[in-house]
């Protein structure tokens, strides 16, 4: 095992030097890590932007967060659904409108183990419609500001990368053959750490090198993304799984996003989270990435499909 860069407990919130004067754009701030990664931006003084669906379940966060680190905290708060390439367009054209800096936007909000093959209104397979593209385009509507503010992009994968397939199905993304749920998430999360490293490489080639992207992943962490999305025996599997010492609270698996849009001088190449066994648990610091996330020839390939998917070419 190698050694942690931030030594035995890893890398913790601790190293968060005061963050006054900096804006942070997080999707999915409801529940889990991305809740937990909202309140400890807050309580280092940092505005935090949530961009998330429900806004009912939005105003209870906000209340919650005002009580417990008072009323002077600075939210603003985006209605989108991920999920709907229009909403996307239509969240990040207030973003713009409403936030002159944004130091990192943090791509957290996922949904996971759909059980049966659901499309998104734009015809995409969901998981891959909400977790990639919906990201991608975020992205990319959101990259002049964020390389204006020499900004960071952090996106939270996820171990399940390396499940399934490991690679892209391109000849059928939407999975109309042998549905998997738990596949199609792998195939999503794989797509999102792909994009990580061929948007640095086009950053690279572009000279643009103000702008930092780092992938990451939250462990296996107690949070409600397969409680609220996965069939009922991943749902009762994964109950009895939250209370064994397998599974970390939601607070540390949101150390990992926080260190990618916090820590200075960050190696871009590396994948970071929890490096225990498995990766599901542990002191943060880099993970071992496998060689498939990296297949350049892929990673192109989907770039370029993405790009038509959503109808956007990003400007780098």
């Amino acid at each position: 095992m190698n050694t942690n860069q931030f030594g035995k407990k890893g890398w913790t919130p601790d190293r968060i030097q005061s963050l006054n004067g900096k804006t942070y754009v997080i999707t999915g701030t409801t529940s889990g890590t991305g809740f937990e990664a909202t309140r400890i931006l807050l309580s280092k003084g940092a505005k935090v932007v949530m961009l998330n669906r429900n806004p009912k379940k939005v105003e209870n966060v906000i209340t919650t967060l005002k009580q417990e680190l008072g009323n002077h905290v600075e939210i603003l708060s985006v209605i989108v659904d991920l999920g709907i390439q229009a909403s996307v367009k239509k969240a990040a054209k207030e973003v713009l409108e409403k936030v002159p800096q944004i130091d990192a936007l943090i791509c957290n909000g996922a949904i996971a183990q759909v059980p049966k093959q659901v499309l998104t209104i734009d015809g995409f397979e969901s998981q891959l419609g909400v977790n990639h593209y919906g990201h991608f385009t975020l992205q990319a509507l959101l990259f002049p500001r964020i390389e204006k503010s020499k900004g960071r992009i952090v996106v939270v994968g996820s171990e399940g990368y390396k499940m399934g397939l490991r690679t892209i199905k391109f000849e059928d993304l939407n999975w109309y053959r042998n549905y998997n749920g738990n596949h199609a998430y792998s195939q999503s999360k794989l797509a999102q750490i792909m994009t990580v490293y061929e948007l640095q490489d086009r950053l690279k080639k572009a000279e643009k090198t103000d702008v930092k992207v780092y992938a990451c992943h939250p462990g296996a962490s107690s949070t409600s993304l397969i409680k609220t999305s996965g069939s009922l025996l991943t749902r009762f599997i994964w109950q009895l799984m939250k209370i064994s010492p397998l599974v970390q609270s939601a607070e540390k698996g949101a150390y990992p996003e926080l260190m990618c849009a916090t820590e200075p001088n960050l190696n871009q190449s590396s994948f970071y989270g929890p490096t225990g066994r498995n990766y599901w648990t542990g002191p943060v610091g880099e993970c071992k990435l496998e060689p498939h996330a990296k297949d350049k020839s892929v990673a192109k390939k989907l770039w370029e499909v993405s790009e038509k998917a959503t109808g956007l070419k990003w400007n780098v």
